[in-house]
């Protein structure tokens, strides 16, 4: 059977916002964010060059685009993590993910480079995320290219679903080719 382009792209679906929160699905969340650096390391265990330069997606990112682009991505959110809970409403600065992922550290870094960030940063994400106060939790930042407040429960929710989503690019992947 075929898959089409939408398949690929959203092999878990497309990001559903949850519309409110909870300590049960903030724990859930946290989990998620926990555990996706061990997806990272088996969806590319034992892959080799060529399979790493391999797009998920016909005209989509290669693998390692892809878990550069999560290392990238998350890095952020963990900044603006930070900023939300140490300022009033800051206005975070978006970028350009499509440039990000063709700058010259993407070919030339080694890709467990960014699995070990990942490793990293999710821990002291987590750490963070699991002590702060109920209150915090309703802290917001202000995305100027979605014009919107960003809530940290919200963030949370949101690059859990992110995690989750372009590992399962690679796996679905991987299944598609018989890695």
């Amino acid at each position: 059977m075929e898959n089409s382009i939408e398949d690929l792209m959203y092999p878990i679906g497309r990001f559903v916002p949850a519309t409110k929160y909870s300590p049960d699905n903030i724990a859930s969340w946290i989990g998620g964010l926990k555990s996706a650096p061990l997806l990272f390391d088996y969806c590319i265990e034992n892959l080799d060059e060529a399979q790493l330069n391999t797009s998920y997606r016909p005209g989509g990112w290669t693998i390692i685009q892809v878990v550069h682009h999560v290392a990238d991505s998350h890095m952020n959110a963990y900044i603006r993590s930070k900023l939300a809970l140490t300022e009033e409403q800051p206005r975070i600065s978006p970028y350009d993910e499509n440039l990000w992922a063709e700058l010259p550290d993407v070919h030339l870094v080694p890709l467990n480079v960014s699995v070990t960030l990942l490793h990293a940063l999710h821990r002291r994400w987590t750490a963070l995320l699991e002590n702060i106060k109920d209150e915090d939790w309703t802290r917001t930042y202000y995305h100027p290219g979605n014009k919107e407040y960003m809530p940290i429960w919200q963030m949370v929710n949101q690059y859990n679903w992110h995690g989750a989503h372009h590992a399962e690019q690679i796996i679905s992947l991987r299944k598609r080719m018989g890695w």
